[in-house]
Protein backbone atom coordinates (compact mmCIF):
# COMPACT_ATOMS: atom_id res chain seq x y z
CA UNK A 1 0.00 0.00 0.00
CA UNK A 2 1.06 3.66 -0.77
CA UNK A 3 1.96 5.92 1.84
CA UNK A 4 1.16 9.52 1.50
CA UNK A 5 4.04 10.55 3.66
CA UNK A 6 7.46 8.55 3.70
CA UNK A 7 9.33 10.72 6.47
CA UNK A 8 7.46 12.38 9.25
CA UNK A 9 8.38 14.35 11.80
CA UNK A 10 5.89 14.18 15.01
CA UNK A 11 5.43 17.01 17.27
CA UNK A 12 4.21 16.48 20.97
CA UNK A 13 3.77 18.71 23.27
CA UNK A 14 4.66 18.12 27.02
CA UNK A 15 1.58 18.63 28.40
CA UNK A 16 0.16 15.35 26.08
CA UNK A 17 2.63 13.03 28.50
CA UNK A 18 0.62 14.04 31.03
CA UNK A 19 -2.42 12.29 30.27
CA UNK A 20 -5.37 13.17 32.68
CA UNK A 21 -2.60 14.06 35.51
CA UNK A 22 -2.15 17.66 36.13
CA UNK A 23 2.05 17.68 35.98
CA UNK A 24 4.70 15.27 35.40
CA UNK A 25 4.51 12.38 33.15
CA UNK A 26 1.58 9.18 32.61
CA UNK A 27 3.06 6.14 32.23
CA UNK A 28 -0.03 4.70 30.75
CA UNK A 29 0.15 7.34 28.01
CA UNK A 30 3.55 7.44 26.79
CA UNK A 31 3.14 3.47 26.68
CA UNK A 32 -0.59 4.86 24.21
CA UNK A 33 2.06 7.17 22.64
CA UNK A 34 4.59 4.23 22.20
CA UNK A 35 2.35 1.88 20.73
CA UNK A 36 0.93 4.17 18.26
CA UNK A 37 4.18 5.05 16.94
CA UNK A 38 5.46 1.20 16.60
CA UNK A 39 2.32 0.82 14.38
CA UNK A 40 3.81 3.47 12.38
CA UNK A 41 6.73 2.53 12.21
CA UNK A 42 5.90 -0.96 11.02
CA UNK A 43 4.62 0.39 7.56
CA UNK A 44 8.63 1.40 6.59
CA UNK A 45 7.91 5.13 7.65
CA UNK A 46 10.80 7.04 8.96
CA UNK A 47 10.31 8.70 12.17
CA UNK A 48 11.22 11.24 13.77
CA UNK A 49 9.72 13.73 16.79
CA UNK A 50 10.30 16.98 18.78
CA UNK A 51 8.54 17.23 21.97
CA UNK A 52 8.03 19.93 24.82
CA UNK A 53 8.57 20.67 28.15
CA UNK A 54 5.62 21.69 29.48
CA UNK A 55 4.63 19.03 31.79
CA UNK A 56 7.13 20.06 33.96
CA UNK A 57 8.32 23.64 33.26
CA UNK A 58 7.28 26.12 30.88
CA UNK A 59 9.82 29.05 30.47
CA UNK A 60 7.37 31.37 29.03
CA UNK A 61 5.35 31.19 31.93
CA UNK A 62 8.26 31.22 34.21
CA UNK A 63 9.23 34.83 32.62
CA UNK A 64 6.19 36.51 32.83
CA UNK A 65 6.11 35.02 36.82
CA UNK A 66 9.38 37.52 36.93
CA UNK A 67 12.10 34.59 36.35
CA UNK A 68 14.46 36.07 33.61
CA UNK A 69 13.94 34.36 29.77
CA UNK A 70 16.19 33.15 28.68
CA UNK A 71 17.35 31.54 31.79
CA UNK A 72 13.91 30.57 31.84
CA UNK A 73 13.90 28.86 28.54
CA UNK A 74 16.93 27.07 29.54
CA UNK A 75 15.07 25.46 32.46
CA UNK A 76 12.60 24.69 29.27
CA UNK A 77 14.96 23.19 27.04
CA UNK A 78 16.06 20.69 30.04
CA UNK A 79 12.63 19.46 30.99
CA UNK A 80 12.17 18.56 27.35
CA UNK A 81 15.38 16.04 27.71
CA UNK A 82 13.86 14.32 30.47
CA UNK A 83 10.64 13.83 28.30
CA UNK A 84 12.45 12.86 25.24
CA UNK A 85 14.65 9.95 27.79
CA UNK A 86 10.97 8.92 29.09
CA UNK A 87 9.72 8.21 25.40
CA UNK A 88 12.74 6.78 24.23
CA UNK A 89 12.36 4.67 27.55
CA UNK A 90 9.07 3.48 26.52
CA UNK A 91 9.77 2.76 22.85
CA UNK A 92 12.78 1.01 23.55
CA UNK A 93 10.64 -1.48 25.54
CA UNK A 94 8.53 -2.20 22.43
CA UNK A 95 12.06 -2.98 21.09
CA UNK A 96 12.37 -0.17 18.50
CA UNK A 97 15.76 1.63 17.82
CA UNK A 98 16.16 4.85 18.98
CA UNK A 99 18.24 7.70 19.60
CA UNK A 100 17.67 11.01 20.98
CA UNK A 101 19.66 14.10 19.94
CA UNK A 102 19.94 17.17 22.08
CA UNK A 103 20.62 20.59 20.69
CA UNK A 104 22.39 21.16 24.21
CA UNK A 105 25.46 18.93 24.70
CA UNK A 106 25.33 15.92 27.15
CA UNK A 107 26.99 13.45 26.03
CA UNK A 108 25.74 10.98 28.71
CA UNK A 109 22.51 11.19 28.21
CA UNK A 110 21.98 11.78 24.51
CA UNK A 111 23.87 12.36 20.81
CA UNK A 112 24.42 16.47 20.31
CA UNK A 113 22.73 17.48 17.30
CA UNK A 114 24.30 16.72 14.07
CA UNK A 115 21.90 16.88 10.86
CA UNK A 116 23.76 14.35 8.77
CA UNK A 117 24.10 11.99 11.80
CA UNK A 118 20.18 12.37 11.76
CA UNK A 119 19.33 11.82 8.90
CA UNK A 120 21.80 8.78 8.80
CA UNK A 121 19.50 7.47 11.62
CA UNK A 122 16.54 7.58 9.60
CA UNK A 123 17.45 5.85 6.65
CA UNK A 124 18.78 2.72 8.86
CA UNK A 125 15.46 2.63 10.66
CA UNK A 126 16.07 4.29 13.98
CA UNK A 127 13.32 6.83 15.45
CA UNK A 128 15.16 10.19 16.25
CA UNK A 129 14.19 12.39 19.23
CA UNK A 130 15.13 15.71 19.11
CA UNK A 131 15.66 17.12 22.36
CA UNK A 132 16.07 20.46 24.15
CA UNK A 133 14.56 22.33 21.43
CA UNK A 134 16.74 24.64 19.32
CA UNK A 135 19.26 25.28 21.96
CA UNK A 136 18.73 28.80 21.76
CA UNK A 137 16.41 30.74 24.31
CA UNK A 138 13.19 32.78 22.67
CA UNK A 139 12.43 29.70 20.31
CA UNK A 140 9.59 27.75 21.01
CA UNK A 141 10.07 23.82 20.52
CA UNK A 142 7.05 24.51 17.82
CA UNK A 143 9.77 26.48 16.31
CA UNK A 144 12.27 23.71 16.59
CA UNK A 145 10.13 21.22 14.99
CA UNK A 146 9.47 23.77 11.78
CA UNK A 147 13.33 23.69 11.61
CA UNK A 148 14.37 20.50 12.47
CA UNK A 149 11.62 18.98 9.80
CA UNK A 150 13.00 21.12 7.21
CA UNK A 151 16.40 20.30 7.61
CA UNK A 152 16.11 16.47 7.42
CA UNK A 153 13.73 16.72 4.52
CA UNK A 154 10.74 15.58 6.04
CA UNK A 155 6.97 15.21 4.14
CA UNK A 156 4.96 16.61 6.95
CA UNK A 157 4.83 17.82 10.53
CA UNK A 158 2.62 15.86 12.15
CA UNK A 159 1.38 18.10 15.16
CA UNK A 160 -0.54 15.86 17.98
CA UNK A 161 -3.31 17.49 19.99
CA UNK A 162 -6.36 17.14 22.58
CA UNK A 163 -8.80 17.86 20.10
CA UNK A 164 -9.31 16.23 16.58
CA UNK A 165 -7.90 19.49 14.23
CA UNK A 166 -8.02 23.31 14.63
CA UNK A 167 -11.28 25.36 15.26
CA UNK A 168 -12.23 28.88 14.93
CA UNK A 169 -12.59 28.92 18.91
CA UNK A 170 -11.79 26.61 21.88
CA UNK A 171 -14.40 23.79 21.57
CA UNK A 172 -13.95 22.83 24.97
CA UNK A 173 -15.15 25.73 25.68
CA UNK A 174 -17.27 27.04 22.99
CA UNK A 175 -19.61 24.06 21.50
CA UNK A 176 -20.45 25.97 18.80
CA UNK A 177 -16.96 26.14 17.52
CA UNK A 178 -16.16 25.55 13.76
CA UNK A 179 -13.62 22.92 12.56
CA UNK A 180 -11.87 23.42 9.94
CA UNK A 181 -10.75 20.95 7.22
CA UNK A 182 -8.01 22.83 5.86
CA UNK A 183 -6.06 25.89 6.29
CA UNK A 184 -3.65 27.64 4.56
CA UNK A 185 -0.55 29.69 6.26
CA UNK A 186 -1.83 32.94 5.83
CA UNK A 187 -5.24 31.73 7.25
CA UNK A 188 -3.55 30.57 10.13
CA UNK A 189 -1.65 33.82 10.80
CA UNK A 190 -4.60 36.23 10.06
CA UNK A 191 -6.83 34.10 12.47
CA UNK A 192 -4.53 34.06 14.77
CA UNK A 193 -5.71 30.16 15.37
CA UNK A 194 -2.11 29.01 17.17
CA UNK A 195 -2.12 26.01 15.18
CA UNK A 196 1.82 26.90 16.00
CA UNK A 197 3.66 30.09 16.88
CA UNK A 198 4.22 32.47 13.94
CA UNK A 199 8.16 31.90 13.53
CA UNK A 200 7.19 28.07 12.55
CA UNK A 201 4.19 28.93 10.39
CA UNK A 202 6.04 31.13 8.62
CA UNK A 203 9.51 28.99 8.43
CA UNK A 204 6.89 26.39 7.34
CA UNK A 205 5.16 28.80 4.31
CA UNK A 206 8.52 29.83 3.03
CA UNK A 207 9.51 26.31 2.56
CA UNK A 208 6.23 24.70 1.37
CA UNK A 209 6.23 22.18 4.45
CA UNK A 210 2.78 20.84 5.50
CA UNK A 211 1.15 20.72 8.99
CA UNK A 212 -1.39 18.28 10.20
CA UNK A 213 -2.92 18.71 13.30
CA UNK A 214 -4.81 15.94 15.07
CA UNK A 215 -5.81 14.37 17.94
CA UNK A 216 -2.99 12.14 19.71
CA UNK A 217 -5.32 10.79 22.00
CA UNK A 218 -7.19 9.02 19.48
CA UNK A 219 -6.05 5.36 18.64
CA UNK A 220 -4.87 5.04 14.74
CA UNK A 221 -4.86 8.41 13.68
CA UNK A 222 -1.07 8.62 12.82
CA UNK A 223 -1.59 5.32 10.76
CA UNK A 224 -4.62 6.86 9.18
CA UNK A 225 -2.66 10.03 8.42
CA UNK A 226 0.02 7.62 7.12
CA UNK A 227 -2.66 6.01 4.80
CA UNK A 228 -3.51 9.12 3.73
CA UNK A 229 -7.22 8.91 5.12
CA UNK A 230 -8.92 12.58 6.10
CA UNK A 231 -8.17 13.14 9.86
CA UNK A 232 -7.58 16.47 11.50
CA UNK A 233 -6.45 20.07 10.04
CA UNK A 234 -4.29 20.24 7.08
CA UNK A 235 -2.15 23.62 7.04
CA UNK A 236 -0.38 24.12 3.56
CA UNK A 237 -0.72 26.61 0.44
CA UNK A 238 -3.31 28.52 -1.16
CA UNK A 239 -6.00 26.18 -2.22
CA UNK A 240 -6.09 27.50 -5.50
CA UNK A 241 -2.53 27.28 -6.34
CA UNK A 242 -2.65 24.10 -8.43
CA UNK A 243 -5.27 26.06 -10.70
CA UNK A 244 -3.27 28.96 -10.98
CA UNK A 245 -0.42 26.87 -12.74
CA UNK A 246 -2.60 24.97 -14.96
CA UNK A 247 -4.30 27.92 -16.12
CA UNK A 248 -0.52 29.51 -17.09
Amino acid sequence: MAHRYKRILLKLSGEALMGDKGYGIDAGTVDFMAREIRDVFSMGVQISIVIGGGNIFRGVQASLDGMERASADYMGMLATVINALALQNALEKYDLPTRVQSAIEMRELAEPYIRRKAMRHLEKGRIVIFAAGTGNPYFTTDTAAALRAMEIGADVIMKGTKVDGVYSADPMKNPSAKKFRELTYMEVLRKGLGVMDSTAITLCMDNALPIVVFNLRGKGNIRKLIEGKDVGTVVRGERDSGTKKKNK
